[in-house]
């Protein structure tokens, strides 16, 4: 079974927005916690680390 993990630095609240990661076969699997029966996407860890680091820079407006 999949291991899905939340950012620490979501609130625990209804309502509250987050992306959920685990660790796949084959990439990162992202989907939304609100709706988790949506699917998700998977993303080879190299792009994921490119993704964070932009994130964290501040040049994606999230």
């Amino acid at each position: 079974m999949t291991q899905w993990r939340k950012a620490s630095y979501s609130g625990t609240s209804e309502g509250t927005d987050c992306v959920e990661l685990a660790s796949l076969t084959d990439g990162v699997g992202l989907r939304d916690s609100k709706a988790p029966q949506e699917g998700h996407l998977t993303i080879e860890p190299h792009a994921f680390a490119i993704l964070l680091t932009k994130i964290k820079a501040g040049t994606r407006d999230l």
